[in-house]
């Protein structure tokens, strides 16, 4: 059986993930937003085990409400399910002790979205883990 993936994901205002392995964040760690949504991302930090490297491995990120539905958004092509996805695969460096774990990232920087009031969750699953990240939507009080 093939070792644990883990990961951290952080919804914050943008982000950027490096070659290296880090991400680069700012207005890191909130949870709560107003409608329509400010620019958001996500990223997500990848621990990959040693066994595990020169795999393809699966990733997806999906937004659901409270219901655990996915979230549709309308778009210039018609109605959109909020998601990504990507194949990835992380080579073991030279040298690299047995049972390390290799460092992967990700940053899905998000325009913002006529989300209505509510609770949603980012759902990640990368290869057999998931993680999931909660925020609330409210109502942005009149100006």
């Amino acid at each position: 059986m093939a070792s644990p993936i883990q990961t951290k994901m952080i919804l914050c205002d943008h982000a950027v993930a490096d070659p290296s392995g880090k991400v680069h964040m700012l207005g890191a760690g909130w949870s709560v937003t107003g409608t329509p949504t400010a620019p958001q991302a996500v990223a997500v930090l990848i621990k990959i085990p040693w066994d595990r490297a020169n795999q393809k491995i699966l990733m997806k990120l999906e937004l659901s409400d409270a219901d655990g539905h996915p979230v549709s958004i309308d778009t210039a092509r018609g109605l959109q399910v909020v998601e990504a996805g990507a194949v990835f695969e992380v080579g073991r460096p030279a040298g690299m002790a047995p049972g390390s774990m290799i460092d992967a990232s990700f940053a899905l920087n998000i325009p913002p979205m006529p989300l209505p009031p509510g609770r949603y969750q980012w759902r990640l699953t990368v290869g057999d883990h998931e993680e999931f990240e909660s925020f609330e939507v409210r109502r942005r009080p009149p100006s």
